[in-house]
């Protein structure tokens, strides 16, 4: 395992283990829109800025970049957002505890309870595939799915990051997202996977969550969303 790779997971994971994710290659790539927003560019040259440009679709279409730094925006584009992530790596994940679940394994059938579950907590960017990256496991509770959670990049072999964790508001204090995420690490564990995930920086309850399962700051990036330059009239 290189830690060179999650300095740009994005561009490491569609040129790597994800690469039949991607739709589009070369100077610069993007993940099939279904499965999220991501893209990258191999450098800042006017040729890979160009092609990330390229990249984008219509005028309502975006682009995240996930960098050590804030992306510049290619000509003919516009900086939408900028999120400071805080990139975490467990090198001593916590194991599985007696209590945790019952689980369910969530896929195709779920789709529409996980979506609405992701938009109403916005974990993070959510597309109509975005269940398919990895197994997401989840909790539910008289049939209702309380809380869920998943994996997403795999930038190189043996690395994987957990995503997709969120919890309805009225579900939470619980436990149950610590719960979820233990699981998808024993998963990755048993793969021989190191797990790592991004947390919004800001966010220091759920970073003192992942602190508390074995997850360390590793470095400090930025998500850059670009979208079309609106043209003036």
């Amino acid at each position: 395992m290189s830690a060179a790779v999650l300095e740009r997971p994005v561009w490491a994971m569609l040129n790597g283990p994800q690469a039949h994710l991607a739709v589009a290659t070369g100077a610069a790539v993007r993940i099939d829109p279904r499965y999220g927003p991501f893209a990258a560019a191999r450098d800042q040259s006017d040729e890979a800025q160009a092609a990330l440009a390229a990249t984008l679709g219509g005028p309502d279409d975006t682009v995240w970049l996930v960098e050590r730094e804030e992306w510049p925006a290619p000509p003919g584009t516009r900086v939408v957002r900028v999120a400071p992530l805080l990139q975490m790596v467990a090198d001593n994940p916590a194991p599985l505890r007696d209590g945790d679940g019952p689980f369910v394994a969530l896929g195709d059938a779920d789709v529409a309870e996980m979506t609405e579950l992701a938009l109403a907590t916005e974990p993070g960017p959510w597309g109509p595939l975005t269940h398919r990256y990895g197994q997401f496991w989840g909790i539910r509770e008289n049939g209702r799915l309380l809380a869920m959670a998943g994996e997403r990049m795999r930038p190189a072999p043996g690395l994987a990051e957990v995503s997709g964790v969120c919890t309805w508001p009225d579900q939470r204090g619980r436990g149950l997202a610590g719960a979820l995420i233990r699981r998808v690490m024993a998963q990755q564990v048993a793969r021989g996977d190191v797990p790592y995930l991004h947390s919004y920086a800001g966010n220091a309850a759920a970073i003192g969550l992942y602190e508390s399962l074995g997850f360390r700051p590793a470095r400090a990036m930025v998500a850059t969303v670009l979208a079309r330059s609106v043209p003036v009239h």
